[in-house]
């Protein structure tokens, strides 16, 4: 299902986004007609179409164009949004400031999810602040992952400080705490949410040498929740630790917004 601007999208309106690639977008897990942390969704978007497009985002008509795309909709699954202008051109895209809103609806994954391994890559995402349509480099980082017999990619920096994975943000447990690493990044929904409920946590500089001394490592996002990380190269990493359990409890137990 796809919905421009709140109808049936037609093949030829989608050519400026799949061309030029240039544009932003939010996916949001749906439980139920909720969404848990729906506000710093719409607050990602109109952050990033300001930045993106230099103009003022109307939230409750993104609101109203997610209900009707939903409407009847029954169980869990995943909402993307993204916002892109399919009169853009190449040769003037300055000319853009009227972005349109896309609608897609896909099937969500179950919770929790499967463990997974992730082999390091340096990389930094253009603009990792904002989530934007320019996924080229991080989708190529996770196929050669995967062709190196690992599940995912996890960035680093030319000094190998940690930053974020593909499209989840990464945390650690230093037995302690929850250590999420002090990088640019994309400050994802499910980590800024587990920041809140989550007391012991602190954000500070994470360097590959010094994940061996950390206990436990995960991904998160809307769509995985909190997934554990049982390799990071070939360093070995548990799959049952308590803190699993704890932050998949915590994020549960955050009250989900009605769409």
């Amino acid at each position: 299902m796809a919905e421009l601007n709140g109808s049936p999208v037609a093949p030829e309106a989608l050519q400026a986004l799949g061309l030029l690639n240039y544009g932003h977008f939010t996916s949001i897990r749906v439980d139920d007609q909720a969404v848990r942390g729906l506000s710093h969704h719409l607050d990602r978007l109109v952050h990033d179409c300001r930045i993106l497009f230099d103009v003022e985002l109307d939230r409750d008509m993104v609101r109203h164009f997610i209900r009707n795309a939903v409407k009847g909709e029954q169980g869990s699954f995943v909402v993307r949004v993204t916002l892109f202008d399919p009169s853009m051109e190449l040769g003037q895209p300055s000319a853009s400031r009227t972005p349109s809103v896309l609608v897609t609806i896909r099937p969500a994954g179950r919770l929790p999810a499967t463990p997974m391994r992730v082999r390091t890559a340096s990389y930094s995402r253009d603009l990792p602040e904002v989530k934007h349509v320019g996924l080229f480099g991080a989708v190529l980082d996770r196929r050669n992952a995967q062709l190196s017999g690992f599940d995912d990619a996890l960035f680093v920096d030319d000094a190998c400080f940690v930053s974020e994975g593909t499209t989840w943000n990464v945390g650690f447990f230093d037995g302690e705490r929850v250590v999420w690493p002090s990088a640019p990044v994309l400050a994802g929904v499910t980590m800024r949410l587990l920041k809140q409920v989550h007391e012991q946590t602190v954000t500070i500089p994470v360097n590959m040498k010094d994940v061996p001394y950390m206990q436990a490592a995960f991904a998160t996002n809307t769509t995985i929740g909190v997934r554990p990380i049982t390799a990071i190269n070939d360093l070995e990493l548990p799959d049952d630790h308590p803190i699993f359990c704890t932050l998949q409890k915590e994020y549960e137990e955050i009250p989900a917004e009605r769409l």
